[in-house]
């Protein structure tokens, strides 16, 4: 799996952080999303495919 984060089309929400929180975190600087493990696991699979699912931008896509 293999994931790609589009920070101009982030809003900030947090939503990844809190449904992923090794996968993803937040900028400090303007709370984008950062993508932390962007070959993360597959035992992290189902909390990553969550994490793009809740995001209320869309700016989480999953590839695998």
């Amino acid at each position: 799996m293999e994931l790609r984060v589009d920070r101009e089309r982030c809003v900030s929400g947090g939503m990844c952080v809190l449904t992923a929180p090794g996968v993803f975190d937040q900028d400090t600087e303007d709370g984008r999303v950062v993508a932390l493990d962007p070959t993360p696991a597959p035992e992290r699979e189902p909390t990553v495919r969550e994490a793009a699912q809740v995001c209320p931008s869309g700016a989480i896509t999953v590839i695998q």
